[in-house]
């Protein structure tokens, strides 16, 4: 997948630098997470004995590589108009790739990070299908490449959405482990996500904006961003005893984006 980003603007959602910078987070966050995905997968599979579970953890791997890789482009698109997101991202290589990446803690220390993943992947998913359905960037006239982008990122968030809980489920599956994971994992995506945002923001020469909680809230009510309502419904859905990711989303939609997004057609040429 290529993304000609030559001619992306600084603020790519027209006179939004606020939202255009909390969907900006996603170019450094989501990667640095989902490599740190494809290494503890990699532990899981030797413990995998349904095979059919194994050859879609095998393709979730090579998915979550290469959005990691697509994502590279445009954070160079940010270097490139004066904003360096270096000092952040290396804070994040830390975290995932020295603090949690020890592959000498045992069973407890996989099952505890597959739980995690799982509680992650309900919430990226859950960002996959709104920015599928957000037709509000469309109208705001926000950058069809880096759209696409996201659309076709997000469609797969939601094409595979249900493999890191069935993993998590083979390996564990217990409902304990399962909601701790999440009420772990919200508030530190919270966490990060705001320091990426106030971290752009403070960065982007363009703009003197200081922003505030007010401004998440103003931008989801205008559908640029998920809105809070919307995200916690999403989130309290996951502590159900029955729920399974596949009453989340619209396969199907998400399927006929990624056979129509253009990136994913020249790259199909």
């Amino acid at each position: 997948m290529r993304f000609d980003w030559s001619a992306l603007p600084a603020h790519w959602i027209p006179g939004e630098p606020f939202a255009t910078h909390v969907l900006n987070v996603m170019h450094l966050l989501l990667p640095e997470g989902e490599r740190w995905f494809v290494e503890v997968f990699k532990e899981a599979l030797p413990l995998i004995t349904d095979e059919r579970l194994r050859e879609e953890v095998v393709g979730f791997i090579g998915q979550e590589a290469m959005h990691a890789s697509a994502h590279q482009g445009a954070q160079d698109h940010l270097v490139n108009h004066g904003i360096d997101p270096g000092p952040y991202v290396r804070q994040l290589e830390w975290f995932f790739r020295v603090r949690l990446n020890r592959p000498d803690g045992g069973r407890r220390w996989l099952v505890s990070r597959l739980a995690v993943i799982a509680a992650v992947e309900h919430m990226t998913a859950f960002l996959g299908q709104w920015v599928l359905d957000s037709h509000k960037l469309d109208e705001a006239k926000a950058d069809p490449t880096m759209l696409d982008l996201l659309r076709w990122h997000g469609a797969e968030e939601v094409e595979h959405r249900s493999v890191a809980f069935d993993l998590f489920m083979h390996i564990d599956g217990r409902f304990a482990n399962r909601v701790a994971a999440m009420a772990v994992a919200v508030p530190f995506l919270v966490w990060q996500w705001s320091r990426g945002v106030r971290y752009l923001m403070a960065s982007d020469p363009r703009t003197t904006q200081k922003p505030c909680w007010r401004d998440i809230v103003k931008a989801g009510r205008r559908g640029l961003v998920p809105s809070t309502p919307h995200l916690v419904r999403s989130t309290l859905r996951y502590f159900k005893r029955g729920y399974h990711p596949s009453q989340e989303g619209s396969t199907s939609q998400a399927v006929a984006y990624l056979a129509s997004s253009p990136a994913a057609l020249a790259a199909g040429q």
